[in-house]
């Protein structure tokens, strides 16, 4: 093995490369590596598949990267022999680099890291090179035999190790920019080069000698075609695995997401979004199932499952055209309508349902009678369609509601004065009951993905209606003038949770206050702002204030002043929804303000319409030409991610894409596990 025959037993040959080949075998390795990496990002994210599944992929396109590099380098050679290869031991030499890459994928994922695991690993991956390389070359069946130069042998060990550590150091620490297609080819490219140089290496070390009566041949390559048919199968097929499994991943994403996993209709979330994001729906109707908690202890429940099942079904089988069903709550199926003039319609169906459940009903082989109420509502032209879903809840206030399967259409002078009392009635509890509280939505940097800030937003639990919409609670506190109250809290909740988590030695950043309009130029706002800081020892750069656009065209020369008063104190001021205003250039070019937030309206349309992406980065520049800091608020899909890190490196992203509005505890799990990655 490292001892040349005798002088007088062999004759010394050479051969020469084929550089194509040879850019072929690197192109190769560095292919392999952009798959792995590709299938390790997936590793960091919440996905369908187990990260297992995962880092078995990963493993296999690296490991089946390095054997396919031996093979095409070695078939870059040309020797003056024939020679051929053991097909078993051909097929065994990949199992090396396939478990050298397991391990070495497996160490880097790790939460805690260290520069000695990673070493770990390239060591793993560097013998794994190694192992895969020498296997390979004792598969070759020749008539000449080969010598190792001994110290060319561990050095190109060495190398395989020291290029894999730095590799996998890189391809660990920038998982983060993994979404930076530009930064994972330069990564791959550098793994890519860690197989290569240890091969190449090895084979200037290697020296192939002839028996004296051997005559040679022909420079002789080998076969190439079934080779590169095959590696080229082999890589297309794991980029198609890949590709087809983060569309499952996405699919099951946006199952878990929009659809209630029970009745498998859109859930609440989607709900809100269409009554949010789309002016189409004019009528609804929404069924409040009755005493199902009493169902599901005399029965089950998993009996009280079917029952809910059984009212979906009954509603879907309805069919009116150009209608929804959703299930908002646990207890409560939506029908939105499109369409104008449709009242008597939706009536006369859900009177139909309301006949048949008032007589008991079979499932499950039981009788069971179904009992509840369905309040239905429209809206004129003239009317938003965020009013029908608050419209439905004043019906289902109504202290006169029996539950008997009627079905009652809103009336504003009976509902409406009953739900918005209601509200404001029960809003002080809530605030010291904790059923109002704050949730936490990060804002990342464009380009590093790095966490930057947060927005704090307001959710009640009602204690009656569950899970009530800001759009429903929020217009009722401004119309009444409790909002301001309420704003008060939520600046002592943001204030107290800075000092608890730094108290607990966690990272702070700056969180997004939202200040209504109304209470802007209100001198009892900057009062509350500096006695929350000082009762909680807060910085005040760690908090900004955010104002409408609106509020500050309606009375523009009072905002100026209390936003100048505002920076003056040290606080952060950012322009909310900016463009969905009466945008005046002049005005923002006076105003102090130090951020600018896009809506997410002109980001939803990015980058399939030309014009919205134009409008979009006309917003951009603008802002950038004036010295703001800019967040882009609404950020859901990928396609935007790109187009926007596109257009500014210096943009602040949020979004679903990045992460929910989240409860404290569950913002910091979510920091630490990317600050892990």
């Amino acid at each position: 093995m490292f001892s040349p025959p005798p002088i007088n037993n062999g004759i010394e040959v050479s051969g020469e490369y084929s550089l194509p080949i040879v850019i072929l075998s690197i192109i190769i390795a560095s292919l392999a590596s952009f798959t792995a990496i590709s299938m390790n990002e997936r590793i960091q994210k919440n996905s369908f598949f187990h990260r297992n599944f995962w880092l078995v992929l990963a493993s296999l396109a690296m490991g089946f990267g390095i054997w396919s590099m031996h093979f095409v380098g070695m078939s870059a050679l040309s020797l003056p022999f024939m020679m051929h290869y053991d097909s078993l031991l051909t097929c065994l030499s990949i199992i090396p680099s396939v478990i050298a890459s397991f391990l070495a994928f497996y160490i880097v994922n790790q939460k805690k890291r260290s520069i000695a695991s990673y070493l770990l690993s390239g060591i793993f991956m560097g013998i794994g090179i190694a192992t895969m390389h020498y296997t390979g070359m004792a598969s070759m069946v020749m008539d000449a035999y080969y010598v190792y130069n001994p110290w060319i042998f561990i050095t190109s060990i060495i190398i395989a190790i020291l290029v894999s550590f730095v590799a996998l150091y890189i391809f660990s620490r920038q998982q983060r920019y993994a979404k930076n297609n530009y930064i994972k080819a330069i990564t791959s490219t550098i793994m890519g080069l860690a197989v290569p140089s240890m091969h190449y290496i090895g084979m200037a070390g290697t020296s192939f000698y002839l028996p004296k009566q051997q005559v040679m041949t022909a420079g002789h390559h080998m076969n190439m075609t079934l080779l590169i048919t095959g590696v080229t199968i082999g890589i297309t097929l794991l980029l198609g695995l890949l590709q087809l499994s983060s569309l499952v991943d996405r699919y099951v994403d946006f199952r878990v997401s929009h659809i209630d996993i029970l009745t498998k209709l859109p859930n609440r979330r989607s709900f809100e979004k269409a009554l949010n994001d789309e002016d189409v729906y004019r009528s609804i109707a929404v069924w409040n199932l009755h005493n199902l908690e009493k169902v599901n202890n005399d029965h089950g429940y998993h009996f009280g499952d079917e029952v809910i099942q059984y009212a979906a079904n009954a509603l879907h089988q309805l069919n009116l055209p150009l209608s929804e069903l959703y299930r908002i709550d646990g207890n409560r199926l939506a029908l939105l309508l499109q369409g104008k003039d449709r009242l008597n319609e939706l009536q006369y169906a859900m009177k139909n349902i309301s006949a048949k459940w008032n007589h008991p009903v079979i499932i499950q082989e039981r009788k069971i009678l179904i009992q509840g109420v369905c309040a239905i509502s429209t809206i004129n032209d003239q009317q938003s369609q965020k009013r029908l879903f608050s419209d439905i809840l004043a019906v289902l206030s109504s202290p006169g509601i029996q539950y008997q399967n009627e079905v009652i259409r809103f009336d504003p002078l009976i509902h409406t004065y009953s739900f918005e009392q209601e509200i404001l009635n029960t809003i002080d509890q809530a605030m010291k009951n904790d059923d109002l509280f704050l949730v936490y939505q990060p804002k990342v940097n464009a380009s590093t993905h790095k966490i930057v800030g947060l927005e704090a937003l307001i959710r009640w639990n009602h204690t009656e209606h569950g899970f009530l919409s800001p759009g429903v609670f929020i217009p009722i506190l401004e119309q009444s003038h409790r909002i301001s109250d309420v704003t008060n809290w939520v600046i002592n909740r943001v204030c107290n949770q800075i000092k608890v988590w730094e108290e607990q030695n966690l990272p702070t950043y700056q969180i997004a206050i939202n200040i209504p309009g109304e209470y802007v130029t209100s001198p009892r706002l900057l009062r509350t702002l500096k006695k929350a800081l000082n009762r909680y020892s807060v910085n005040p750069s760690l908090v900004e204030l955010e104002i409408t656009e609106t509020s500050v065209m309606e009375s523009a020369e009072s905002s100026m002043r209390a936003i100048n008063t505002f920076r003056e104190a040290g606080f952060s001021v950012a322009l909310d929804d900016f463009g969905t205003g009466i945008s005046s250039l002049s005005n923002l070019r006076q105003m102090p303000i130090s951020t600018l937030k896009i809506d997410k309206s002109f980001v939803d349309e990015v980058p399939q319409s030309e014009k919205d992406s134009s409008i979009l980065e006309a917003i951009i520049a603008l802002g950038h030409s004036l010295n703001l800091n800019i967040v882009i608020e609404g950020v859901e899909t990928k396609n935007q991610v790109d187009f926007l890190t596109s257009t500014s490196s210096l943009l602040s992203l949020q979004g679903y894409y990045f992460a929910k509005p989240m409860e404290p505890d569950e913002v910091m799990e979510w920091i630490k596990a990317r600050n892990n990655e």
